[in-house]
């Protein structure tokens, strides 16, 4: 299984009912397609950063799904076709999380066992100008 990131930003016309609707829709479809949505992150409505399809503003929702590329590829259509999506985008984020769980084990074993943590000066409250 393959882990994705899933954005999309709905018209601000629709109502909180008809969003949530829309949402439950979508973990049908992504369990129908023996996928699993793993997080929902409604992020309410908020400005875009410029006119899209004469809006100013639109629900941000972020959805976290393991599945397969059918899943993905099978949203997406849905997203296409339905008139209230203004924007959508899909990532695919397994191989970043591999990458970077990586990362931080070789930096772990590089890492001597008794070295100290080093800190920035600025991170105690004592810390000020005069100091330098």
């Amino acid at each position: 299984m393959r882990n994705y990131e899933v954005v999309f930003v709905a018209a601000p016309t629709l109502t909180s009912d008809e969003l949530d609707a829309f949402i439950n829709h979508i973990q049908t479809v992504v369990a129908e397609r023996n996928g699993r949505v793993v997080k929902i992150d409604n992020w309410g409505k908020r400005p875009l950063a410029y006119k899209i399809k004469k809006f100013r503003e639109g629900y941000y929702v972020v959805l976290n799904i393991e599945g397969n590329g059918s899943v993905i590829a099978e949203l997406e259509r849905r997203f296409r076709v339905t008139d209230y999506i203004i924007r959508f985008i899909s990532v695919r984020i397994d191989e970043a999380l591999k990458r970077s769980e990586k990362i931080k084990a070789m930096r772990q074993r590089k890492a001597p066992k008794g070295a100290p943590e080093i800190s920035a000066p600025f991170d105690s409250e004592e810390a000020s100008l005069s100091d330098f």
